[in-house]
C-alpha cells in the first residue's frame, strides 16, 4: 500500500467519525465530532505538501528536494486556531449544561429526566 493511500483513508475515516459525531443529540458528541474535523482537516493540509520521506523541511544548497514549509505552517497555525475553537465549544456547552441541567444540543432532558432546579445559582 502507498503512504498516500493510507493519509487519504485515514482523513476520509476521521472525517465520516468527526461528521457523525457532531450530528449527534449531546454535547460531549458534538465537541469530540469537532475536534475529530479538525484533526482530519490538519492531516489533510499537511498531505497537501507532497509526502517526501527524508527530505529536509527548507531549501539548502545542494539539495534537489525539500518539503515544502507552506503546509507545515499552516498546519501549525490551524492547531492554535481549533485548539481556541475547542476551548471555546467546551465552554460553551459547560455553560449550557449549567443553565438547563441537561447535555442535550436542544437543551430540552429526556422522557425520564426532569430538569434541574439550579438555574438560578449560576
Amino acid at each position: 500500500m502507498s503512504l498516500e493511500f493510507l493519509v487519504a483513508s485515514a482523513v476520509g475515516l476521521m472525517t465520516a467519525a468527526g461528521i457523525y459525531l457532531t450530528l449527534r443529540g449531546r454535547t460531549f458528541s458534538v465537541v469530540l465530532g469537532i475536534a475529530m474535523l479538525s484533526y482530519a482537516i490538519n492531516a489533510f493540509l499537511f498531505s497537501v505538501g507532497r509526502l517526501i520521506v527524508n527530505a529536509p523541511p527548507i531549501y539548502a544548497k545542494g539539495v534537489t528536494e525539500y518539503a515544502d514549509p507552506l503546509p507545515q505552517a499552516l498546519v501549525l497555525t490551524a492547531i492554535v486556531i481549533s485548539f481556541g475553537m475547542t476551548a471555546l465549544v467546551v465552554v460553551l456547552a459547560l455553560r449550557t449544561y449549567l443553565e438547563t441541567g441537561t447535555d442535550h444540543v436542544n437543551g430540552t432532558p429526556d422522557a425520564g429526566e426532569t430538569p434541574s432546579d439550579s438555574e438560578g445559582d449560576v
